[in-house]
């Protein structure tokens, strides 16, 4: 679930919560969504190896050089830095929210819906005309807010950064690569940061979660390239109604007593 959800505009952490709930009766904990994220992390840095490691050697060249610091990829690597900053600092204010509070199905089910319809609404105005080197550092810092609120499970990270770049105009091609460059720093630490908590408690074991981080590196792998063929010939309205149409069905089910909302 994991793999597949994790770069789709749906929310992933969402899903893990929800498949939780209705298969094993319990939450496996905000610890272990941030470790099984280094999987689908892992599967991004593979895939974009000689993109990332380019914008790494121009990034420490331009300290140096100039001339450097004029190129589109300097730019770029410092709206990755910029934009990781507010999750970063967020992360660490309101850690015992997220992993609370912020995991209730309620607040799921209307996060699902509510940003969905947000992500529509994007997909319907934005001008999508902007490219990855058109971007300046407030949308970065814009981008890096909206990642931020994917610390509510039902946001998503890629949901809110796609939202907000394509409301700032960005392509949804390019939207969707920042998307997957803002995540690596953020995410790595993340999950870097809770490993000390996997086994503890009642959550899962070491060997669950090894398991469950390869699966996710493997079939996020395969959704990367499928996710970048769909959005540079499709609109993102499956999506929304995706969202929406789970968001409903959470609702009824919390409603009627069928599953529990933490």
């Amino acid at each position: 679930m994991q793999g597949l959800t994790e770069f789709l505009p749906i929310s992933s952490s969402a899903h893990l919560r929800i498949v939780s709930g209705v298969f094993f009766g319990n939450d496996p904990g905000a610890a272990f969504t941030a470790v099984s994220q280094l999987g689908t992390e892992a599967a991004v840095i593979l895939y974009f190896a000689k993109d990332i490691g380019h914008l790494v050697v121009v990034w420490f060249r331009g300290f140096r050089t100039p001339m450097v610091r004029i190129t589109a990829d300097y730019k770029i690597a410092w709206l990755v830095i910029i934009g990781t900053i507010p999750i970063a600092i967020l992360g660490v204010l309101f850690k015992n929210q997220i992993e609370t509070v912020a995991r209730n199905l309620w607040l799921i089910a209307t996060t699902m819906v509510v940003f969905g319809i947000l992500l529509g609404l994007a997909e319907r105005v934005g001008r999508q005309r902007t490219e990855l080197t058109g971007m300046k550092p407030a949308d970065g810092v814009i981008l890096g807010f909206a990642q931020a609120l994917a610390l509510i499970p039902g946001v998503s990270r890629s949901g809110g950064t796609i939202t907000a770049g394509l409301f700032l105009g960005l392509t949804r091609t390019a939207a969707v690569r920042y998307s997957f460059l803002l995540a690596i720093p953020a995410v790595v630490a993340a999950g870097l940061f809770t490993l000390p908590d996997i086994g503890a408690g009642d959550g899962p074991s070491g060997i669950q979660m090894a398991v469950a981080t390869v699966i996710a590196f493997v079939v996020g792998y395969a959704v990367i390239a499928w996710l970048l063929r769909f959005v540079a010939r499709h609109s993102v309205y499956a999506f929304v109604w995706y969202r929406i149409a789970l968001g409903a069905l959470l609702f009824v089910a919390l409603g009627s007593g069928w599953i529990s909302a933490t």
